[in-house]
């Protein structure tokens, strides 16, 4: 096992690190000296950008440090064994192998080695002077669902995929937001920007690649993260039942445990109504997917509601589903999502609402007990019948969750209109998303 750590060791010490790093909105730095000191994780999608963020980081502490003392490991090389004994020997053989002892220890998808968080706890209670950071693709390793040995020495940050301004800036196009207002121009060029973000999405090496192989990518993406953060993970036994579960989802707007299941019978796929939970819960604690719950005070009717299907990213929607690809209100709803999400981070909780006519508003903002904000996203508000069709529910949605702050995310609409004591924010989405 020690000859195993020498080589990662070797191989981190002659690594050359990416020429050019793009600056993400998140800066890690600050972490360095939190007080109390915490082991800083990274959760969230793969590919979302945790080991970029990482090597940012690293590269700027190796102008000062060496790499004896900033050490990188990820747990995703397959050399490493998925055996607690090669963490256990991790930090002896590093100060066996190194004169001085690391400062930042960066271990990358840690969670993939079994009884890894007993061992963290051990080791940063053991050792004061090194800071650790560690990244996962699972929820299980998020604020709260983590072991219960790591509670209060961790500090999370979620990591999402790319912002708007974030794909703005990876993009190298700069917008002039006064001038977008009165330049034509302008206005083209944003818009031509954010049908990309909506039709692509925003993970970082999609954004970078060519168009002729952004759908090659995330289909290579969609694989992985079946066969690897899935499959493999929770040693998935009906493989196909579970593709076609996620294609069932990919090409809904909402979904029922019971309708998914009679569905998947009709279709052939033997799958128990418990083992289908489990599939579901695999999906989301894979930041896939995210399950919306309607609102309602009483947790039974929640559960009894349908929940809305969301993704993480509008690549996937775009490039998996049969039903969603061209139809940009969905595209929009999604990525108004996972923005919320995105801005909440721990501190928001998102539903959506419905009325006995089922009438409905997207999104439910709730925070300390209180709805803060209702959302409805309709990209065309240029037809009335439209408009009277969105904020109907809104206002009414409005008076009965007594929440004055109404916003309609629309395509290029923007002003704010009263209707009777109630007023109404309408917003376009590139705006919105620039904040």
């Amino acid at each position: 096992m020690k000859e195993i750590i020498k080589t990662i060791l070797y191989d981190w010490q002659v690594r050359k690190l990416p020429a050019e790093l793009l600056p993400r909105a998140i800066n890690l730095e600050p972490y360095l000296d939190s007080k109390p000191r915490k082991i800083i994780t990274l959760t969230g999608f793969r590919r979302s950008g945790k080991t970029y963020l990482g090597l940012h980081l690293i590269k700027r502490l190796l102008e000062n440090f060496g790499r004896q003392e900033v050490i990188y490991i990820n747990f995703e090389d397959e050399r490493i064994p998925s055996q607690i004994e090669f963490l256990t020997n991790l930090l002896p053989t590093i100060k066996e192998t190194f004169a001085k002892p690391p400062k930042i220890l960066f271990l990358d998808e840690v969670q993939n080695i079994p009884q890894w968080s007993k061992w963290l706890r051990r080791v940063y209670d053991e050792n004061e002077d090194i800071l650790f950071f560690v990244t996962g693709s699972s929820s299980k390793m998020s604020s709260q669902e983590i072991p219960t040995e790591l509670r209060g020495r961790c500090l999370e940050i979620k990591v999402f995929p790319l912002s708007f301004s974030e794909f703005l800036q990876f993009q190298n196009i700069k917008i002039n937001l006064d001038a977008v207002r009165h330049s034509p121009e302008q206005k083209a060029g944003l818009s031509r920007a954010l049908q990309e973000y909506l039709r692509y999405g925003a993970l970082p090496e999609v954004v970078l690649s060519d168009e002729s192989k952004k759908a090659e990518i995330i289909q290579q993406y969609y694989q992985t993260v079946i066969q690897r953060d899935i499959i493999e993970r929770f040693k998935v036994k009906n493989q196909e039942g579970l593709k076609a579960l996620l294609r069932l989802l990919l090409n809904s707007t909402a979904y029922s445990f019971n309708k998914l299941y009679n569905t998947l019978r009709s279709l052939d796929y033997r799958i128990g109504k418990t083992t289908l939970l489990h599939y579901i819960s695999y999906i989301e604690t894979s930041y896939f997917l995210e399950s919306l719950p309607i609102f309602s005070y009483k947790i039974k009717e929640q559960l009894q509601y349908s929940r809305k299907a969301y993704f993480i990213d509008n690549g996937f929607i775009n490039a998996l589903s049969t039903k969603f690809s061209q139809n940009m209100g969905r595209l929009a709803e999604n990525l108004v999502l996972v923005e919320l999400k995105r801005r909440a981070h721990s501190q928001a909780d998102i539903f959506y609402w419905r009325d006995d006519g089922n009438r409905e508003v997207d999104f439910v903002v709730k925070q300390n007990f209180k709805i803060k904000q209702l959302i409805q996203v309709c990209r065309d508000i240029s037809d009335n019948d439209t408009k009277k069709r969105e904020i109907r529910p809104l206002l009414k949605a409005g008076k009965e969750l007594k929440c004055d702050d109404l916003l309609v995310i629309t395509g290029d609409y923007q002003t704010e209109e009263k209707f009777g004591g109630q007023s109404i924010k309408f917003i376009p989405l590139w705006q919105w998303l620039l904040g």
